[in-house]
């Protein structure tokens, strides 16, 4: 990190870390479904998760907000308002993928100040701050050098309602004849967390909700790379996004989301 340490990362840190702890001991285990939707679902530990995150959050800023996949929580008049979703993942969860996180913002007004993202699987911690060096597991992280998409490696994922899946389903099939390889994983967060250290060159998701993407815009960027969020329904905070190293050629697919 830089030499200035926020002073809230060490919550977010233990937040992401504790809520890691939580949902990897119950990984594998008979898990209880609190809703079935048709491209999703929502399970009681997302709950008793964000549950954790927010308890340590507020207890150290009592005067911030929660604005999480599972709810709100805080003082929603505060400037300052944590991005949380306490399982990015959940289907891989469920399905028993091992590749799911928790993705922990905090932005204060329409500034990102702090990201971090923790897969407990693989153990290991993303961290990003505004005007800082990103990192992973304390060393710098920084996106790929690979400007052409035949040499690209990216991944997709898909929305869920038809229309959405129907758009992405187009781009998709443009791009997979133009670069080496795709890949549909499963968790915005690791995706975006996977650009932001040069393993994949670019993310692409035609709708995606905030606390999906809001630590990995942070990190992506101070590592060099583009995350910009295209408006597709504002009051509900949802968004397309294209994220990527920022060399890539993708300014067609920018356009066609609204940039």
């Amino acid at each position: 990190m830089s030499p200035h340490v926020s002073p809230y990362l060490p919550a977010a840190i233990d937040a992401a870390r504790q809520a890691g702890a939580l949902i990897k001991a119950n990984y594998g285990t008979d898990l209880g479904v609190n809703e079935t939707l048709q491209y999703d679902l929502k399970l009681e530990l997302d709950v008793r998760s964000q549950e954790l995150i927010t308890g340590i959050l507020l207890a150290a800023f009592p005067g911030h907000a929660i604005y999480g996949e599972e709810g709100l929580a805080g003082d929603q008049s505060s400037d300052f308002h944590w991005i949380v979703d306490p399982i990015d993942g959940t289907v891989n969860y469920f399905y028993g993928i091992p590749h799911f996180c928790v993705s922990i913002a905090l932005r204060q007004g329409a500034d990102l100040l702090i990201g971090v993202i923790y897969d407990p699987m693989m153990d290991e911690l993303f961290v990003a701050e505004k005007g800082g060096t990103p990192t992973l597991n304390g060393k710098p992280i920084k996106v790929s050098q690979r400007a052409n998409l035949a040499e690209a490696m990216i991944t997709v994922g898909f929305s869920k309602n038809k229309e959405s899946i129907d758009a992405g389903m187009r781009r998709f099939g443009r791009l997979l004849t133009q670069v080496r390889k795709t890949r549909m994983l499963g968790s915005a967060a690791l995706g975006m967390a996977y650009v932001a250290c040069g393993r994949l060159d670019a993310y692409i998701e035609e709708v995606i909700s905030l606390w999906d993407v809001a630590a990995g815009i942070l990190l992506v960027e101070t590592a060099g790379g583009r995350a910009p969020l295209y408006i597709k329904d504002k009051a509900a905070e949802k968004y397309s996004m294209c994220c990527s190293n920022g060399l890539l050629p993708l300014a067609d697919v920018e356009v066609e989301m609204g940039g």
